[in-house]
Formats: C-alpha cells, structure tokens, sequence
C-alpha cells in the first residue's frame, strides 16, 4: 500500500498539470532532436573558392586536396585549370554536385560510377579502376558539355 500511494500522487499531480495547461518543466529540458540533412559542410565557401557545388553525400566520399594522400579519385573540367580530387573511406561513397565541362575522371581501386547530365539528359560512366576514362565531352561523339552531377563508388 505504501508504494502505491506516492505512484498515485504522482500520477494526480501530473493530471492536474496537463489539464492545466501547464506542462511539465521536463519537456522543457530535453534537447532538440540531430537529425542529418546530408548537405555537404562549408559549401556555400567551397563553390566560391573553388568553382565546385558540393550539395550532398553519404560522408564516406570528400573533397580532398590533390597529392595529399593516394588512392584519390581526380576528376578534370575543362574551364578548370586543377583537379578535383575526392578521397572515399568505408565500403561506400556517394556525393552529388555540380561540376560543369567534365572530361575525364581518373579512378582509384574502387568501383566509380559517375552520373552526369547533358541537355537534360542523365547519363552514366562506369570508371576505369586506378586509370583514366574519357567522359563527358570526350567520349560523346558530339562533344557537348556534360555536367557531373554524383559520383558512387563501391569496393
């Protein structure tokens, strides 16, 4: 009976504050709920800096500065005058972007898919493992400006 009776105060002084209108001091302190949008940190200065729009990604795909490891993926556009490069960790790698006049890609040992856009239309290159392949403009037999637009990579 003892342990009873302070559940069942408990229980009446909450009814009472809920009815009230007055909520609990509890709700109050939890923190707000992380939830991860994807969208790639620092962006907005990287596309002013660099000329790339990172938009999105699994976080297993980054990019990195050239020559600052092996094993990079690089990736050249023809009003660029440096690589891109992006380093992948784990199994799996995605990051989407926006990479105008894209011509050629040099794989690492991962399997590299890259998805890329010409007058509307999506297209997709499979890439050569740790070797360069013709893509966008140099491979299409009209030479038109293909814009990357995600690159994936699997082990």
């Amino acid at each position: 009976m003892r342990r009873i009776l302070p559940i069942a105060a408990t229980a009446t002084a909450t009814a009472a504050l809920l009815l009230s209108g007055v909520a609990p001091a509890v709700a109050d302190e939890l923190p707000p709920v992380a939830v991860e949008d994807f969208v790639y940190p620092d962006a907005d200065r990287i596309y002013a800096e660099r000329g790339i729009r990172l938009t999105t990604g699994d976080g297993n795909m980054l990019l990195a500065d050239c020559g600052s490891a092996t094993g990079l993926i690089e990736v050249w556009a023809r009003d660029v005058h440096q690589p891109f490069c992006f380093s992948v960790k784990g199994a799996t790698g995605r990051l989407a972007m926006e990479l105008p006049a894209v011509y050629g890609i040099k794989g690492n040992a991962y399997k590299i898919v890259a998805d890329m856009t010409v007058d509307g239309t999506e297209t997709s290159f499979d890439i050569t493992p740790n070797t360069w392949t013709a893509v966008g403009q140099t491979a299409d037999p009209e030479k038109r400006d293909h814009t990357l637009v995600e690159l994936r990579a699997t082990k």
